[in-house]
């Protein structure tokens, strides 16, 4: 049994800040601002300056490409085309890998203002393959020795560019699918070993993973329940299947579908891939079928989806950054619900950067939630000025229009889309305090919900979670400052000093045979 004193930030409906907090067992036993004399002999921690939160969640991530990436070469802060080959040449040669990955090339980044191409990686690693993923996870330049490596049938898919070696849309979910099944299976292990431990750094003690990106038999998605339910912290690990196909789902037994990948109905800014309702302002930079994006599924596909997945009491989710794909979505759901009412549902859209206001409409009275990603909004690799050249000023103002989703009840969460962006949940929250259109900002308690309590009922965990309240389990974190003694400008100055699962911190270094036999021992483990 522990007695926190200080500032509590609860994050509980009301917005509380208690004085103190017992810990007992892994349970909150008492939060309030008087301690009973029962507890005066128990074990302090006395806060002083620091905080108490609930531990964060991260309601977007691509584990497994995060975990991946991670340990390959980052390329995101170069500032030249130059600088990025160096990178290339000296991490092919520092490493025995099948195929070198790398991730982060942007335009935006570099001073020559363009991405890699196939002829600059060849010059920098000629003999090997290397694959390097745009800095939005949405493309990706191949070389010379990665493409000889492909049968004919690639060149047919959409999005496939032999000349440049970029890969979008059709061709770069293939070859990602290709690339990833040459990554053993014990590296892949200690990647994402390593990739937890970095998150609880991060303070996140819940993760909401995607997955399945086209593995034989869709050993992915088995690797990572197998891995969920064998982690020795009791961090909360939530699988979101990326399939269309209901039946796999179900047959696995998962409560949730969607994501990216098999489930995006479009594509990004980044591509200028996005699916919009009107040209983009590059437009005549494009092809003509291109002018506004690409959808990539017809209604009628997603609607029968999102209709079976409904009815079979899945929680979907599904990725839609333009306008018209927040349209399709929206529309899929209606429909999907009409067919088949629901009221504690929790249907998602991820991402929805720039909604329609019927869309948003619809979402307030269904109780569709938005997952969304604030850092996007401070992105480097992906700069204002960028959006606004590519879309306009006007419709890059009502980007992630924060304040007006909230205000209408729509309940929103907060994520990374890691690798995209670091899944630093206080970077986030930094963002959605300081958005570039000033009215749209959330207030400091608003922007801390969305990692909380709002993180915690997106999953159906807000019994247990997401906020400090006696009854819940004590998944915490203190740091360094009190949030809402902060100004927004003042949020970066936030810094994560402790993870706390049930009660005890959080140990990093478990092996991998330790999180298999745990993976195949642990049953029925909640994901």
């Amino acid at each position: 049994m522990k007695v926190y004193e200080g500032s509590i930030v609860t994050c509980d409906a009301a917005g509380s800040v208690r004085r103190y907090l017992v810990e007992d067992g892994g349970s909150i036993a008492f939060v309030g601002d008087e301690l009973p004399p029962a507890y005066a002999a128990c074990e302090r921690v006395a806060l002083g300056g620091k905080a108490l939160l609930p531990a964060f969640g991260d309601t977007h991530i691509h584990f497994m490409s995060y975990a991946l990436f991670s340990a390959g070469l980052d390329i995101m802060s170069v500032t030249s085309i130059g600088e990025a080959k160096e990178r290339i040449a000296a991490f092919a040669a520092s490493r025995k890998d099948k195929v070198i990955l790398g991730f982060g090339s942007s335009v935006s980044s570099v001073k020559e203002k363009r991405l890699l191409t196939r002829a600059d990686i060849d010059e920098a690693c000629p003999d090997r393959p290397v694959f390097i993923v745009k800095y939005d996870g949405h493309a990706a330049i191949a070389n010379s020795a990665l493409l000889g490596l492909l049968d004919e049938s690639y060149a047919k898919l959409r999005g496939f560019s032999a000349e440049s070696g970029l890969m979008t849309q059709e061709a770069f979910f293939r070859i990602t699918d290709f690339v990833t099944g040459k990554v053993s299976l014990p590296a892949t292990l200690g990647n994402m070993l390593d990739a937890v431990d970095r998150l609880a750094g991060y303070g996140i003690g819940m993760v909401h993973s995607v997955t399945g990106v086209g593995f034989p038999a869709d050993m992915d998605v088995s690797l990572e329940s197998l891995f969920a339910r064998g982690l020795r912290n009791p961090l909360q690990y939530r699988i979101f299947f990326q399939t269309m196909d209901v039946a796999k789902a179900k047959k696995r037994r998962l409560p949730r579908i969607g994501g990216c990948f098999a489930t995006a109905l479009d594509g990004c800014y980044g591509s200028v891939d996005a699916a919009m309702l009107e040209p983009y302002e590059a437009a005549a930079a494009l092809a003509p079928e291109a002018a506004k994006g690409v959808l990539y599924f017809t209604d009628e596909r997603v609607t029968a989806f999102c209709k079976e997945a409904n009815r079979a009491g899945l929680q979907i989710e599904m990725h839609a950054i333009g306008d018209a794909a927040f349209e399709q979505a929206v529309r899929a759901l209606e429909a999907a619900l009409a067919d088949f009412p629901r009221e504690d549902h929790r249907h998602t859209i991820i991402h929805a950067c720039l909604p329609t206001a019927r869309g948003l409409e619809a979402c307030a009275r269904l109780g569709i939630h938005i997952a969304l990603q604030p850092a996007f909004l401070q992105w480097d690799q992906e700069p204002l000025e960028y959006i606004e050249k590519v879309m306009g000023k006007k419709r890059a103002a009502a980007i992630s229009p924060l304040r007006t989703m909230t205000d209408m009840g729509i309940l929103l969460s907060g994520g990374s889309d890691a690798p995209c962006t670091v899944p630093d949940p206080i970077i986030g929250i930094w963002a959605a305090c300081n958005h570039y259109v000033p009215g749209q900002s959330l207030t400091i308690q608003e922007a801390l919900n969305l990692y909380t309590r709002n993180a915690a009922r997106v999953s159906f965990d807000e019994k247990d979670r997401g906020s400090l309240e006696v009854g819940k389990v004590a998944d915490m974190i203190i740091v360094n400052k009190d949030p809402l003694s902060l100004k927004p400008a003042q949020l970066r100055e936030l810094k994560v000093e402790g993870l706390y699962l049930r009660g005890k911190a959080y140990k990093p270094g478990q092996g991998r045979g330790g999180v298999i036999l745990g993976g195949l021992l642990a049953g029925s483990r909640k994901i």
